[in-house]
């Protein structure tokens, strides 16, 4: 395994095949370890993980202090609601506090995009050795859930051992509310870096011309892209035709609480023009994988039958396979710090 080369995980924009490969082994050693029935091991023994969660979450939240738990760090858990934060705190000063105690990695999930670059530059500019790992900020980036979702792809299409290459010039169809979700970039990212070819389908509302460009969007200080060739973006608007050649599907939840105005005039009409069910899967051949971040909302973008019925659905595996990721992330940001 490569030297780790980040201090802190703010964006998937920035890793390279060598990074995304050592992220990938080490989750399949510690994930082959729980398989043993090892459960805990004492690789961040003595550590402080920090969990600063400044919007709501389940599963993000929770399997990042289990992944903590199962390395032996110590966990310190953040409430906004019980914070200074509500006698005027600012955030950074907040992290910053949490540094200053001792913190090694500060996992971070808050509502503005780019707040962990942010408080990086803070720390940093002040020599602390505190890592920042961002657990979704915004619209912008959500990387270790990228990271589960590829490998958990990886995973159902390896036939022996672990091998990312098995993505290249997959279709990967993305559906739904692209434009908000932090996981959609994520994963655009982490698929075209191993040649996955993506298709997003959805409406323009949700979904804008522009973002068959995005992989040439400019990264904030980087100054080119670490992976040479990248797999291409297309743009549908029709479900039923861009699920045909498929092979693999993963499913976004509409996010409301990031639309500054009514993207969607009938929430019926979208459902009927790009929910998930049964009987479109039923126009690709084969039985692909279904994807999903969650929270699910049944009904609107995906139907129960698929979620409970379809053989191939891997939400729960999604949610299993998000522990050895973070348990990797976090893992690698102590080894960093060992290194300097």
């Amino acid at each position: 395994m490569q030297i780790w080369p980040h201090k802190h995980i703010h964006t998937l924009a920035n890793f390279s095949i060598e990074d995304y490969k050592s992220v990938f082994e080490l989750a399949n050693r510690f994930d082959a370890l729980k398989n043993a029935g090892t459960k805990k091991i004492p690789a961040l023994q003595g550590t402080l993980v920090t969990s600063l969660f400044f919007e709501a979450s389940t599963r993000t939240k929770n399997s990042f202090e289990l992944a903590a738990k199962r390395l032996s760090a110590d966990i310190q858990t953040f409430a906004p609601a019980s914070s200074s934060l509500t006698k005027g705190e600012t955030i950074i000063d907040t992290a910053i506090t949490y540094s200053a105690m001792g913190a090694d990695t500060l996992v971070i999930r808050h509502s503005s995009s780019y707040i962990t670059f942010e408080i990086a530059k803070k720390l940093d500019a002040i020599n602390s050795r505190t890592s920042i790992l961002n657990a979704g900020d915004g619209s912008h980036s959500h990387p270790s859930q990228g990271l589960l979702d590829i490998y958990t792809l990886i995973k159902f299409f390896s036939k022996k051992s672990l091998n990312p290459e098995v993505l290249n010039s997959k279709n990967i169809l993305i559906i739904g509310d692209v434009d908000h979700s932090r996981v959609a970039r994520s994963n655009i990212w982490a698929l075209s870096a191993f040649g996955a070819d993506i298709t997003l389908c959805g409406p323009k509302t949700l979904i804008p011309d522009q973002f068959t460009n995005f992989l040439k969007t400019p990264v904030p200080n980087q100054a080119e892209d670490p992976v040479k060739s990248r797999g291409s973006i297309t743009i549908s608007r029709s479900l039923e035709e861009s699920i045909k050649i498929a092979d693999a599907v993963i499913v976004l939840r509409l996010q409301k609480e990031r639309m500054m105005e009514n993207l969607l005039s009938n929430i019926n009409s979208y459902s009927l023009d790009y929910g998930l069910t049964l009987d479109k899967l039923t126009l690709n051949s084969k039985e692909i994988p279904i994807l999903h971040p969650g929270p699910i909302n049944r009904g609107i973008e995906i139907s129960s039958e698929v979620v409970d019925k379809y053989p191939n659905c891997l939400i729960n595996n999604q949610v299993a396979n998000g522990i050895p990721i973070r348990m990797a992330l976090l893992y690698l940001l102590q080894k960093y710090n060992e290194q300097i």
